[in-house]
């Protein structure tokens, strides 16, 4: 089964801060508090852990507000999303604006005129990988005090704040988070530049597939 539930946090960002060593637990965040019409929510990154053996990888790009459907003009509070295309919800592995090229499967290779064409309408994007303060380092400089913030993920069970803002699908079998594996519920973290576009943080563990079937298990 899926996450129990998925949606978008909008809001203006006030600040964030890195876990410390003594409060991290297992996994390393990156807290981002943003302000919306509820009160100041808690939004915690995983960037991975010191003591973990899974590695952690990311992206980070800058997409037109256009690219992402009705969400980019969402007003500031929580909004659900439906697990489907064209609601605003996310899935990295086949969203049109965030599908990684290299993870799609073609019946055979195309013709290079073509594969030009797919590079300037969406350029690939390779997962970077590295430690938890390599992740961390590369999500911090789109996190602008004041800038409209979104934030794609899981809300708390209690209280303001929202989790599980990284890839929810792709775990594989026998992990404790196989039965959360799901389409179109991914996490992201975004933030609106002064031109309207939106700078965009992914993250995943190098353990989760890059293709999924449809119940989002790796295929």
């Amino acid at each position: 089964m899926p996450l129990d539930d998925y949606g978008v946090l909008s809001g203006t960002l006030h600040r964030h801060f890195r876990d410390q060593p003594d409060t991290q637990g297992r996994w390393f965040h990156v807290n981002l508090e943003v302000d919306a019409p509820a009160g100041r929510y808690r939004c915690a990154v995983d960037v991975d852990s010191k003591q973990s053996t899974t590695g952690v990888q990311w992206k980070v790009f800058t997409l037109e507000a256009s690219a992402l459907g009705p969400v980019a003009g969402q007003e500031p509070g929580y909004q659900d999303l439906a697990r489907s295309p064209g609601s605003g919800a996310l899935d990295y592995i086949r969203h049109p604006a965030l599908v990684n090229r290299a993870g799609c499967v073609f019946v055979r290779r195309p013709p290079a005129w073509l594969q030009a064409v797919l590079n300037r309408l969406n350029p690939p994007r390779p997962w970077t990988s590295g430690s938890n303060l390599d992740a961390a380092q590369a999500l911090e400089p789109i996190l602008v005090p004041g800038r409209v913030v979104m934030v794609f993920g899981e809300p708390f069970g209690q209280g303001l704040g929202m989790h599980n803002i990284h890839q929810n699908q792709g775990d594989p079998y026998g992990s404790q988070w196989w039965d959360e594996n799901g389409i179109w519920q991914d996490g992201a973290t975004m933030t609106r530049r002064p031109d309207g576009r939106f700078d965009v943080f992914l993250s995943k563990f190098s353990t989760q597939a890059d293709r999924t079937d449809n119940d989002g298990h790796p295929a």
